[in-house]
């Protein structure tokens, strides 16, 4: 048996004539006004908008546009070209800025861009892709209208949450974000800046692009790390969403539908404090290095899906090679998904379907790559540890905290798992309505990366739950395969009974969402598992009598009702100013002292600093401190060493956190902190001298003047240099 190719399921879409503007250049240009109007107001200068608007738009996002529509043919509109353009773009970017780098000539990341542009100016057979298809499919005005409302809704959360923040009370892993960006800015290979000669076992390419973009442009990385650079790949992202549903769905409801589904629909929260994640997207600038490979991962998809000529083999091993160090995440999950294509066709098929087994080889030879070469075999933590994600959702439901943690029993947390699942269906129930459709190669594809994900979120475990972050990189592709099911259940039947069927699943998605309201109320008597499960168990009896009386479409409404007032909740929060102020964690004179050392020393010089603990509850030392290293961009013998591969790899999951892991080289931290606490010739000699330390940074002012030079003093902070060695 054959598995009949992907078809549209509406009338052929309307195509451009003539020279008419596209009706999605009015709410781009709205959007692009209010983005610049942002971040002016936001302190960013105008020279430097300007700089990173020519640089992201001339250097990365034209050269990669033109190579997309040359090696792919284009796609479907102009919005596809653009953000698959840009993620091709970057991916050469930070191709090209390693040998670069290493070469110690950075700013060689420039000739892949002047070249492109100039054959494509020269060569006749090129020119084309300049204008595009001659016939390309116009996205809907209204459909442009709500990717620029998601986009902008994107901006005002990141305005409240970050880019009006102070740089001193922003979030806890922006200072290690900006380290990592003067570490490979300066250094190639790169290291933990944070901790001397600890190997970065850690997707580092996002780094690359923002240290590419610094050397060209010429703007400061903080800036980049606390405001430009993730912008334009949150834009894309929410682009290629629409795309990827347009091509699956038929048209382009679907694509907008998926989008509104991968960012604003979310598990429902029956008990306050006790959420069964659907893992947002929410994390766009907190975690850059999931947003950059989100970006990367999604033309490769979109490849995937609408089929690759012998010249798309070249974008898809471009995307591949920068995937292996944009986030460990998106390769096992391609490679999951197309060994479900392959798995598939050959069962049904009677065939094995070459192109799909060697995109796999390819994909595995990657993963190869990224686990042996870029980040040296390490783990970062990450181990086989079933039901770790539940085991932190039983902590809170019984109020069990490390390390009896590790030793709970296995009942409650399957029990958990389930009702996590049942989580998961609500917000992605849409699938069951796929049918046969769920046998198409793209559509196993989608599947097959969803179930990889929830998988692995299943059955991994990480100090700082990190497995999330697989269910986080399949949301847009379950939510992309669940319209489409959607979307199959409404159109079964004559166009009456689809009316009727509409008018009914809005009625049961009400329901739904009261349903959940009510369920969040009951005060359920008995132990603490009872008073989290029995909400839930109530739901899905309920969604058992709707599907046993009704349709499976009523069912898919039902559940997405019951996500209803938490996912209200979840996005009216994030754009919601919030009360009071932001603790501060970085002294005042910090920033002035990290530029004045970085404008005074040399990248390949040593500092050493007693600070190593940021100043919050509960720990003793919470050692993710990294702002010596990221305003500074130098590396430090030893700073904080929450992150590094040496604390994550000897945390126990669940009998210790990992910020109470002590420094692995305590005879180094002893050495650092004695010039520190109890200054003499001879302990300040050693570490100049076994250590290589120049500069000692410090915000106690110890009495280091008898055997160092003071250079700088800024607030609490001083800056001492070793003149003797």
């Amino acid at each position: 048996m054959t598995i009949a190719p992907l078809k549209s399921t509406h009338a052929a879409p309307a195509r451009s004539s003539g020279r008419r503007l596209s009706p999605g250049l009015w709410p781009a240009g709205i959007v692009a006004a209010g983005a610049v109007a942002v971040f002016l107001w936001c302190g960013v200068s105008a020279r430097d908008l300007a700089a990173f608007a020519a640089y992201v738009g001339l250097g990365v996002a034209l050269p990669g546009t033109l190579l997309w529509r040359a090696l792919t043919r284009g796609g479907r509109s102009t919005a596809e070209d653009v953000a698959a353009g840009l993620a091709l773009g970057y991916a050469i970017e930070v191709l090209a800025y390693i040998p670069a780098r290493a070469a110690g000539m950075p700013l060689l990341v420039l000739v892949p861009p002047v070249a492109v542009l100039g054959t494509f100016l020269i060569a006749p057979g090129l020119r084309r892709h300049w204008r595009g298809r001659a016939v390309a499919e116009r996205m809907p005005g209204w459909c442009a209208w709500v990717l620029a409302g998601v986009i902008g809704y994107l901006i005002t959360w990141s305005t409240l949450s970050l880019y009006r923040v102070p740089i001193a009370s922003a979030y806890v892993d922006m200072p290690y974000h900006l380290a990592l960006v003067g570490e490979v800015k300066h250094h190639l290979p790169p290291t933990l800046p944070s901790v001397l000669g600890e190997r970065l076992c850690y997707h580092w390419f996002v780094y690359a692009d923002m240290a590419a973009t610094s050397w060209v442009t010429g703007i400061e990385p903080v800036t980049l790390v606390y405001k430009l650079s993730t912008l334009p790949m949150m834009a894309a992202m929410v682009v290629l969403v629409a795309v990827l549903g347009r091509w699956l769905g038929g048209r382009w409801g679907a694509g907008a539908a998926a989008v509104g589904v991968t960012y604003f629909l979310l598990s429902p929260v029956l008990q306050d404090g006790v959420s069964f994640t659907a893992r947002s997207m929410f994390t766009a600038w907190a975690s850059p290095t999931q947003t950059f490979g989100a970006l990367l991962f999604a033309p490769v998809v979109v490849l995937l899906v609408a089929g690759w000529s012998r010249r798309g083999w070249v974008a898809l091993v471009v995307l591949l090679l920068a995937l292996t160090g944009a986030k460990a995440t998106f390769l096992p999950l391609l490679l999951a998904g197309l060994l479900a294509v392959v798995a598939v066709q050959w069962v049904v098929g009677r065939r094995l379907p070459r192109r799909w087994a060697a995109a796999a080889a390819l994909t595995l030879v990657c993963l190869l790559i990224a686990q042996f070469v870029v980040f040296g075999r390490g783990s970062h933590g990450m181990a086989v540890s079933p039901f770790a994600t539940m085991r932190v959702v039983w902590g809170t439901v019984a109020g069990i905290e490390m390390p009896a943690l590790a030793s709970a029993s296995l009942g409650p947390l399957v029990v958990l798992t389930v009702v996590h699942l049942f989580c998961l269906g609500c917000v992605w129930g849409g699938v069951a309505g796929l049918g046969r459709r769920a046998l198409e190669p793209p559509m196993v594809l989608l599947l097959g990366i969803g179930v990889a994900g929830i998988g692995a979120a299943t059955l991994l475990g990480h100090p700082s739950e990190s497995q999330l972050y697989f269910l986080e990189g399949v949301r847009p592709y379950l939510s992309i395969a669940a319209v489409c099911g959607t979307l199959a259940l409404h159109l079964e039947g004559h166009a009456g009974a689809t009316m009727n069927k509409s008018w009914r699943a809005v009625a049961w998605t009400g329901a739904g969402a009261g349903a959940a309201v009510v369920a969040a109320q009951l005060d359920v008597a008995g132990d603490a598992l009872e008073r989290v499960v029995v909400p839930y168990l109530l739901l899905a009896v309920a969604a058992v009598v709707v599907w046993r009386c009704g349709s499976v479409l009523a069912v898919v409404a039902l559940l997405a009702g019951y996500s209803v007032p938490a996912s209200v909740r979840y996005v009216v929060a994030h754009v919601t100013p919030a009360p009071g102020g932001r603790e501060r964690l970085i002294p005042d004179g910090a920033l002035e002292a990290g530029r004045w050392l970085r404008e005074h020393s040399s990248p390949a010089d040593v500092v050493a600093t007693d600070l190593h603990c940021r100043p919050v509850a509960p720990h003793p030392c919470d050692s993710r401190h990294y702002w010596v290293s990221g305003f500074t961009e130098r590396r430090v013998l030893v700073e904080g060493w929450g992150y590094a591969e040496s604390t994550q790899s000897r945390t126990q999951l669940f009998v210790t956190s990992y910020l109470s892991v002590p420094f692995a080289d305590p005879a180094r931290l002893a050495a650092n902190d004695a010039v520190f606490a109890a200054p003499t010739a001879e302990n300040v000699r050693r570490l100049a001298r076994e250590y290589g330390v120049k500069w000692l940074f410090t915000g106690r002012n110890p009495n280091l003047w008898k055997f160092a030079r003071m250079r700088f003093r800024s607030a609490s902070i001083s800056v001492y240099e070793l003149t003797e060695r």
